[in-house]
């Protein structure tokens, strides 16, 4: 198994390391177009899997796509990060250039990889690497839905006081502050109800919060985040390479599914060695489906300005 993560910055960094950590692969290459910046991190990883008990190969490259070649998973993290006051949309026309080349360039040596898109606008760059690569649906995932359901359920625990890992939440939509949305109604606590542990109030505060998760780490770092991001694309790569089938809210291509189609955005799918393998219906009610067709909305509004790009 061969994993390649484009952009060696922080969250391309990250999620190079716990794929690595996480044993996911033999071989792990870093792939950067910033002379030195690649190989120093894969260096480092190298060094630090020697105390970390991995037997992972890890190649860091400047911009040699030759390297990649026969990778089973891609991972793109390439773009410029979100600065304080910079919307994810501010970013659409560098980082469309960007993930289009990359793609073509990865497409050359490895054909028959699958794609994880983390750069942002994600949705946005999630269709465009879809639409110019002409590659079945299934092989392009986005990943928006599990960092937001991390997000989601890191605020849920705040408030209920307990483990994250007794509750399940689910974060469908766009990958944006204004057009993700935390499903409350659905979100359990050991099986049971959020809702019968918090009140109404308390709940609208947690979906709040969770919609600028992303933007208040941005104000307090100064940059994008990367450690969730990182260890949310590791969690995402695990599932297609252990085929692990986990249900999964990803950024992936509708056809009719949740009403809308011919557009990528974050649904709950099952993720399998073959990419993404199934849709699962929520059975969403009318005032989430109405909050799932404002999200298309703007996220179809942004799809459109890749039409005015030279790309």
């Amino acid at each position: 198994m061969k994993i390649t993560v484009v952009g060696a910055g922080a969250v391309g960094a990250t999620c190079a390391d716990n794929i690595a950590r996480r044993e996911l692969a033999e071989e792990v290459v870093l792939l950067d177009i910033k002379e030195g910046l690649s190989e120093g991190k894969g260096l480092d990883m190298l060094q630090a899997s020697t105390l970390l008990d991995c037997d992972v190969k890890i190649t860091g490259s400047s911009n040699n796509y030759e390297l990649t070649a026969n990778s089973d998973v891609v991972v793109i993290t390439s773009g410029i990060p979100r600065k304080p006051g910079m919307t994810r949309e501010d970013l659409i026309g560098t980082n469309a250039n960007i993930v289009k080349g990359v793609t073509e360039n990865i497409l050359k040596h490895s054909p028959d990889a699958i794609f994880v898109i983390i750069s942002n606008p994600m949705d946005t760059m999630t269709y465009l690497a879809l639409k110019s690569s002409g590659l079945p649906k299934n092989r392009i995932i986005g990943l928006g839905g599990i960092l937001d359901s991390a997000r989601f359920k890191t605020y849920l625990s705040l408030a209920l006081k307990c483990s994250p890992n007794d509750l399940q939440g689910v974060v469908i939509g766009g990958h944006g502050d204004t057009t993700m949305i935390p499903l409350t109604r659905l979100a359990t606590y050991s099986g049971v109800p959020v809702s019968q542990f918090l009140d109404a109030e308390t709940l609208q505060k947690v979906a709040a919060d969770t919609m600028v998760g992303g933007a208040t780490l941005t104000k307090l770092i100064g940059t994008s985040a990367w450690y969730a991001p990182g260890a949310a694309g590791a969690a995402l790569v695990e599932s297609i390479v252990r085929d692990q089938k986990r249900v999964i809210p990803c950024c992936v291509l509708l056809e009719g599914e949740y009403g809308q189609s011919d557009i990528c955005l974050g649904v709950p799918v099952v993720i399998g060695r073959n990419g993404w393998e199934s849709i699962v219906d929520f059975d969403l009610n009318e005032d989430e489906q109405a909050a799932f067709n404002k999200s298309a909305d703007a996220v179809r509004n942004m799809n459109d300005i890749l039409k005015t790009l030279d790309l």
